[in-house]
């Protein structure tokens, strides 16, 4: 059931994104009175699922959900439509527009995709407002794991600044210190300022280890739910109790009692909590996955103070603008980071199954809609990369016509064309490919 909401929401997300690109492309080329000869969600080599035509238009859905198309008349684009280009052109035909307007139905979808980015940030901002855990509330530090360690951080390390600077919001920092090149953290431990070198191939380190929470915060251990058959809730254990200690060790943290739990499994042990103000000894057999069945609070604002900020619909707009302009932002420096030679990120490329994943298995509005604006900007970026087939690629090639006011062949233009699909087809196994060596890799 799981994978069935992933997929869902993947589909739906991809439909949004590819129906308001296409429409960027078909909306600028009607505006110039040019023929739209098709538009199409998902491709339709040999059938479709679905189709109607109005006017000059056939509207329909492909059967290949790879994204989708609109065809306007006397452009070579993915169909590869050669004998039309073979006649005289008219003067509805993409080929007999001026420069200007062919450069404005190129980047239309792409303008569409931005402002689809801006205008869900907007919508949420307004819808739900905005809330972070501001960095200096954390009052109990920070958990670590082995790429956090080699930082050089440690549990219950205090954040106080990155080179020097604050950062308000506690969730920034892991993405600062992977896309910014922070060269050294100030931390607070045990009383003492410490000021910590940043190596340089933590990156990689990150990426080799598949570390998500490198970083995370640290909190005391408050019983909130049970597994099913969970070995705690047999023995006793009631919700609302607070873990302090096993086996006469203490463990005032969620990390602590993790870490403690693990050096007994198969045995049976003291857990002490703390129930109503008293304190209550329980006894719990361990089984061999080291795990009692018990998970801990999941709303940090029972210990800390979590900022919200309501916003009016007014305010939300130049709140969604400056989001989406740190999203473009924050995605450059990711290809910069992919293509860098110090890092070698080229391993964790993924396609459809690595986005599918990003969705949540249960359906969550503010969560989907958080990653459709992502996906948009994404699409966006990757659809103005100067590869031909690409609107980027056309996109060059019309500036080059602008700049030396001549312009390619249509010989020139099929066999760019062909390339430009032969590099993103290539692009596309090796991204899925990789999916699928993860995917059984980990079997």
């Amino acid at each position: 059931m799981e994978i069935f909401i992933k997929v869902i929401q993947f589909f739906f997300s991809l439909s949004i994104l590819v129906i308001i690109h296409e429409f960027g492309h078909f909306i600028a080329a009607k505006a110039f009175k040019t023929k739209v000869e098709k538009f199409y969600l998902f491709f339709d080599p040999w059938f479709s699922l679905f189709k109607f035509k109005k006017g000059d238009t056939e509207y329909g859905i492909g059967w290949l959900p790879l994204g989708g198309y609109v065809k306007i008349s006397g452009m070579i684009d993915e169909s590869m439509d050669k004998e039309a280009m073979k006649k005289p052109p008219e003067p509805y035909e993409f080929r007999s527009k001026p420069t200007w307007q062919r450069l404005i139905i190129m980047l239309g979808g792409v303008t569409m995709n931005i402002l689809l980015a801006i205008a869900i940030y907007i919508g949420m901002l307004f819808t739900w407002g905005e809330e972070y855990l501001p960095t200096e509330s954390l009052k109990y530090g920070i958990v670590v794991d082995s790429v956090g360690a080699e930082l050089g951080l440690q549990n219950g390390d205090k954040i106080l600044t990155l080179d020097n600077e604050k950062v308000e919001s506690f969730g920034k920092i892991p993405k600062k210190l992977i896309l910014d090149g922070v060269k050294t953290i100030q931390i607070s431990r045990n009383g003492q300022n410490i000021e910590l070198d940043v190596p340089d191939d933590y990156v990689n380190k990150l990426i080799e280890q598949k570390s998500r929470d490198f970083i995370s915060v640290r909190f005391p251990f408050e019983v909130e739910r049970f597994v099913k058959n969970s070995p705690a809730k047999e023995a006793g254990m009631e919700k609302g109790d607070v873990i302090i200690g096993l086996n006469q060790v203490p463990t005032e943290f969620f990390d602590e009692f993790k870490t403690e739990i693990q050096k007994h499994k198969n045995e049976t042990v003291t857990v002490h909590v703390l129930r109503n103000g008293d304190s209550v000894n329980i006894r719990v057999p361990v089984p061999e996955k080291g795990l009692i069945g018990v998970g801990p609070v999941t709303n940090l604002s029972k210990y800390f103070d979590i900022r919200e900020k309501d916003y009016t619909f007014l305010e939300a707009i130049p709140a969604g603008i400056s989001r989406t302009y740190f999203g473009i932002g924050d995605y450059f420096k990711q290809l910069k980071l992919l293509f860098s030679p110090k890092v070698d990120a080229l391993g964790s490329v993924g396609g459809f199954i690595t986005i599918g994943n990003l969705f949540p298995a249960k359906w969550h509005w503010e969560s989907f809609w958080t990653l459709t604006a992502f996906l948009s900007i994404m699409l966006a970026i990757l659809n103005i990369l100067p590869i031909p087939a690409l609107d980027g690629g056309h996109v060059m090639f019309l500036m080059y016509e602008i700049i030396t006011r001549r312009k390619p062949s249509d010989k020139f233009m099929e066999y760019a064309q062909i390339v430009g699909m032969v590099i993103l087809f290539s692009l596309l196994i090796f991204a899925n490919g990789n999916d699928l060596f993860k995917f059984f890799s980990e079997k």
